[in-house]
């Protein structure tokens, strides 16, 4: 085999070197094949039924993984005709050496499978491709084995969860067409059987390279689809533990709403007979009307029973919360209706205490007989307590007497 045009000619001690560095690297190209050959993943996507990216990729790692064994066959041969030319003689001559070098560094090793039927290329030049190829091979192998390794053991997890979570709910009543949460289950079921079978079949599309690239070497399993799909399922897992503590305590909240409304109503019965009487007692005064009882709130508290009745806790959960909000609301407005009608009745009782209270002191000063005061207070306890009572005309008068009190209680302490 002639020398290629320039090649330099080694020593037998450069000879020797260069043998036992590509015995090494020829070695250790045959630990990674085989490494790769044992690798779980691979073995997974040789048996899997591939889909998609999956099978393109891998169709593409299959054939470089050919390659790599038939150029893995030439260093081999090559590497053999270098032991055994140089294992002739102790003491290599020029023409030895001139050959041994062609083998060691020349492009003396022909490869075929490229866009050529057959090339030249030189021992480093193949090794450098041979690490090119295990690399994408590898990170096609370890990516698909990333995604298996990590999402379809966790899809059957949260499956399993969702049963559980299926069971309870369907006991609470939590179905689908008949609860949001019910139809939300329905969706999450059909989404993990879909996200594990494209899994299964696709695992590279489940898959997200370092820096948003295109290549599968160096990055990490796209769990969005199943994390989306685990905080459905928590939101779900709350509305039934929310339904279920509705059961539990039904009955202690029907009656609580029971008796605020019950409150209600006396409070509202007690400010129709507050009316009645302001009515008859007060004059020349507005008083608002009062309202009956909350029939529609009856009719809902009515419903609520029902629903607890037939166990309906998807429907009772919403309407107790409506419910308990408005029942404190009607309590509330009744409480102001009879504030709002008695307000005429706490006017009198404060004139009648202001008349009694600057009388009481005219007496303790002796001036209770003075004319004018005697006068005066007689004209304000008059409309004070004659039935119906003009509040104007009262709350004019007690003002009058106070008047007429301060004057005559002040000249009557001057010296």
């Amino acid at each position: 085999m002639a020398p290629d045009s320039g090649q330099r000619v080694l020593s037998r001690e450069e000879v020797d070197r260069a043998l036992t560095r590509l015995a090494a690297e020829h070695e250790a190209i045959e630990t990674s094949l085989l490494s790769l050959q044992d690798h779980a993943g691979r073995r997974l996507l040789e048996g899997a039924q591939l889909t998609g990216l999956t099978l393109e990729r891998w169709r593409h790692a299959e054939a470089i993984v050919s390659d790599l064994w038939s150029w893995f066959e030439t260093c081999t041969e090559t590497l053999a005709r270098a032991r055994e030319l140089r294992g002739r003689r102790r003491f290599p001559g020029r023409e030895e050496l001139t050959r041994l070098s062609h083998l060691l560094e020349g492009r003396n090793l022909v490869i075929t499978g490229g866009e050529l039927l057959a090339e030249h290329t030189s021992w480093q030049q193949l090794v450098t491709r041979m690490n090119r190829g295990y690399g994408e091979v590898l990170g096609v192998v370890a990516a698909a084995d990333a995604v298996w390794s990590a999402l379809p053991a966790r899809i059957d997890l949260l499956s399993a969860e969702l049963r559980r979570v299926s069971e309870l709910a369907h006991s609470a009543g939590v179905r689908p067409g008949t609860h949001p949460s019910g139809d939300d289950l329905e969706r999450v079921t059909a989404e993990l059987t879909a996200l594990r079978a494209e899994v299964i079949t696709d695992p590279l599309a489940f898959w997200l390279p370092e820096g948003g690239s295109g290549a599968v070497a160096g990055g990490r399993p796209d769990t969005t689809r199943y994390d989306r799909a685990a905080r459905t399922l928590d939101d779900i897992r709350r509305e039934v533990d929310a339904v279920f503590g509705v059961r539990k305590d039904a009955e202690a909240r029907l009656v609580g709403l029971r008796d605020v409304l019950s409150r209600a109503d006396r409070t509202l019965a007690e400010a129709r007979a507050a009316r009645v009487e302001v009515l008859s007692k007060i004059a020349a005064s507005e008083v608002p009307a009062v309202s009956g009882p909350p029939v529609v709130l009856q009719q809902q508290l009515a419903t609520a029973g029902e629903y607890r009745r037939r166990a309906q806790w998807h429907r009772l959960s919403p309407l107790l919360d409506a419910l308990e909000v408005r029942a404190e609301e009607e309590l509330e407005r009744a409480r102001s209706s009879l504030s709002a009608v008695t307000a005429p009745l706490a006017i009198r009782a404060e004139l009648r205490g202001r008349l009694d209270a600057y009388r009481a002191k005219a007496v303790r000063l002796g001036k209770n007989d003075d004319p004018l005061l005697s006068e005066r207070y007689d004209a304000a306890r008059r409309l004070l307590w004659t039935a119906p009572c003009d509040l104007r005309a009262a709350e004019s008068a007690v003002q009058r007497y106070q008047d007429a009190a301060a004057e005559v209680l002040t000249g009557r302490s001057e010296p």
